[in-house]
């Protein structure tokens, strides 16, 4: 959803200068949510928070802020893209829980071939 704006004309804002639809997408994408989990946890319907993306409609000013709280960006940049934009990771924080997830089940499996080694060879002495 993010859409660089035209650099040829002369009045057109920098790449920077995103809708407030544009800056929720970018927010919400940093943190790994999609717009269904995001919209659960604002108390909003998903196609309220879709008509916020999509620059249809805009969030009153109490969720707004939820959103900024929830979003990790303050409610000013939300607003008029000033201040501390987020921080897009190449792997999002649902990516990286996975990840240690599958590094601890890893490690019990090698603790397993382990114990099965040990085991196997007191079977044979």
């Amino acid at each position: 959803m993010i859409r660089p704006k035209a650099a040829s004309d002369p009045f057109t804002p920098p790449a920077t200068d995103y809708t407030l639809g544009e800056r929720i997408c970018r927010a919400r994408d940093s943190v790994g949510l999609s717009t269904a989990q995001l919209a659960r946890r604002l108390g909003v319907k998903t196609t309220t928070l879709q008509g916020w993306e999509s620059d249809r409609s805009e969030p009153r000013s109490n969720k707004l802020v939820m959103l900024a709280g929830l979003l990790n960006v303050s409610p000013t940049w939300l607003l008029v893209g000033r201040g501390t934009p987020p921080q897009i990771d190449d792997m999002p924080a649902a990516n990286a829980s996975m990840r240690q997830s599958l590094d601890r089940v890893q490690a019990q499996a090698l603790a397993l071939v382990d114990e099965i080694e040990r085991l196997k060879l007191s079977l044979d002495d």
